[in-house]
């Protein structure tokens, strides 16, 4: 039986973090422009991982199968 394929684009973006939670990126990184109305403390946030919704992982376990 051959090994299982780690889809390479969901790898780079998707981490595992110590307690088993699956962290990725915000979604719409709304820290690209237009800087100057978002608060430092919004715009420190966007910086930070956020973990996966269940739904989302269910659709991302297939891509990922050494990780989940």
């Amino acid at each position: 039986m051959p090994k299982i394929r780690t889809h390479r684009g969901t790898a780079k973006r998707v981490k595992v973090s110590a307690t088993g939670k699956v962290l990725h990126r915000h979604q719409f990184d709304g820290c690209g422009h237009i800087l100057s109305k978002k608060s430092r403390k919004r715009k420190r946030n966007f910086r930070k991982d956020q973990p996966t919704f269940k739904g989302d992982l269910r659709r991302l376990a297939p891509t990922i199968p050494y990780l989940v």
